[in-house]
């Protein structure tokens, strides 16, 4: 344990959330519904109430980038965009109160996947009391947030490619199909229904549990241990000033899968080359921290309309679709969001021109095979890490040939009418690119991210030396300490993961009210 200054103030409680997040929200109000049991949550952001900017979904692609997000780049990429910036959102409720709130429960042969790495208790009839429990309001795309153009898509997909129309995706698992999402908002005001407010804007307005507590603009940066058990979290306050965090009961590592990590390796918790190369004096030797970097790469093709489309919608990509190309897969191996808005954010880097009016399509990897690496660069913990998601390395080249056959598919549905009608041509990549190898450098290139990273602290079995935590979700070798987020996926749900966390979330609560297991 690290001395502490004289002038540095020190807070207690049984439990100390870092990370007032998707899962961080959840485990909170979980566990404050003990009055006897006290409870701090360490978030970096701001408060997202009487934030319409942050609370109005139709606005999300207003937060990528700006205040509101830690936006980190992505390292040299020689098959992919170097481009790309992970957008993490600093806000409460984390990216649940930035993303699109597209709400699929993982299907049964993502939890299959866990339950093979060593998840030993993650199967899908297991996980499906904590779907349920989830206070989100998860409903179907509205009717009047029905674009006529997403309509047609719907409807255009169907005949080119025969797959069956679905409302409602999380009624019951699916291996492909078309239709509009379902989304954990309030169509009556198009407000977000994030972790935080299904989760804690009840209990803070309503100032009804005087046992949790937030710290907001607080940004955790190592964790205080005795010996190989975590009692707390040095924190520091957009004042600066530093604060010591107790835990008397466990500390929660609810910070992501980007944030998550780099507190560990900054705490002295991680590969032990990497830190002693940078000079960080290593606590506990764990060589999985950072590793199996995930994410939903995606690439896009985009359209100009004959005119403007209608203005209609919950967040301007309400629908999508899933495709199951290889018989033998558990579920969907291709999926398509159908964007309302010319997506030409990285083909303009290419030289191609943004429409006036436009839609695109973006192919997306549910299963990619690529795995990538987060790492630091200093023992200045205000230094971002390094993101090397390593896209498009695989060694058969799936993740690459499942873009060329997303492009092909994309152009045949948008022959069908009643898309059709809608479009006037295709701007990007062009007509003119069709040979495997164009389309694929192509693809590869103007390749982005839906902001899914995960898989860096993953979940395992005892003999799983990359195991960064156990199915209790447990840091193996430590004490005191759990992590719940995205970065103990062991391997990528084929949907949006937002819902899988909030499930993390719910189990890692009962854990903890069940004297550690669930």
């Amino acid at each position: 344990m690290s001395p502490v200054a004289p002038d540095t103030r020190v807070i207690s409680a049984d439990y100390v959330v870092v990370g007032g997040g998707t899962a961080g929200s959840v485990i909170a109000s979980r566990l404050a519904e003990d009055p006897g049991t006290s409870v701090v949550v360490i978030e970096g952001g701001p408060t997202d109430i009487d934030r319409p900017d942050v609370l109005t979904l139709r606005r999300w692609l207003g937060l990528l980038g700006g205040d509101l997000d830690y936006d980190y780049p992505t390292t040299e990429q020689p098959r992919g965009n170097s481009h790309i910036r992970h957008s993490r959102a600093k806000v409460l409720g984390g990216c649940s109160s930035h993303n699109t709130l597209i709400a699929f429960k993982p299907l049964p042969g993502d939890w299959a996947e866990w339950v093979a790495a060593g998840a030993e208790g993650w199967d899908a009839e297991s996980m499906e009391a904590y779907f349920t429990r989830l206070r989100n309001n998860i409903v179907a795309v509205d009717e009047k947030d029905r674009n006529a153009i997403a309509r047609d898509f719907v409807e255009a997909a169907q005949a080119a490619i025969d797959v069956p129309r679905v409302e409602g995706f999380n009624k019951k698992p699916f291996h492909e199909g078309v239709g509009f999402f379902d989304l954990a908002y309030h169509p009556e005001n198009n407000k977000r229904s994030s972790a935080s407010v299904a989760y804690l804007h009840p209990h803070i307005e309503a100032g009804d549990r005087p046992n949790l507590r937030i710290l907001l603009e607080t940004w955790a940066h190592k964790l205080e241990l005795e010996g190989a058990r975590a009692t707390g979290v040095r924190v520091r306050t957009k004042d600066g000033e530093e604060i010591l965090v107790e835990a008397g009961r466990e500390v929660l590592l609810c910070a992501g899968a980007v944030d998550t990590p780099r507190l560990l390796m900054h705490s002295g918790i991680g590969p032990k080359g990497d830190l002693a190369a940078l000079g960080i004096p290593v606590v506990h030797d764990l060589p999985g921290v950072g590793e199996n970097l995930l994410d939903h790469p995606e690439s896009v093709i985009v359209w100009e309309t004959n005119g403007p489309i209608p203005e209609n919608s919950a967040m301007d990509s309400d629908a999508g679709l899933f495709v199951r190309r290889d018989p033998e897969s558990a579920g969907p191996d291709l999926m398509f969001h159908f964007y309302q808005i010319p997506f030409t954010d990285n083909p303009e880097r290419l030289g191609y021109e943004k429409p006036e009016h436009g839609v695109s399509m973006t192919p997306n990897i549910p299963k990619p095979r690529s795995r990538g690496r987060l790492y630091l660069t200093s023992a200045d913990p205000e230094v971002k890490p390094a993101l090397d998601f390593r896209y498009f390395t695989d060694e058969e080249d799936y993740d690459g040939r499942t873009l060329v056959d997303g492009i092909r598919i994309a152009r045949e549905i948008a022959k069908q009418e009643p898309l059709a009608g809608w479009l006037k041509r295709e701007v990007c990549p062009g007509p003119e690119i069709t040979s495997d190898e164009e389309i694929s450098e192509y693809a590869r290139k103007v390749a982005h991210t839906v902001y899914h990273p995960a898989g860096t602290c993953r979940m395992g079995a005892a003999d799983d030396e990359l195991a960064v935590v156990d199915p209790q979700l447990r840091i193996r070798g430590l004490e005191g300490v759990r992590i719940a987020d995205a970065s103990v996926f062991p391997t990528m749900p084929a949907v949006n993961p937002m819902i899988g966390v909030l499930m993390v979330g719910e189990k890692c609560a009962e854990m903890l009210t069940n004297g550690g297991e669930a």
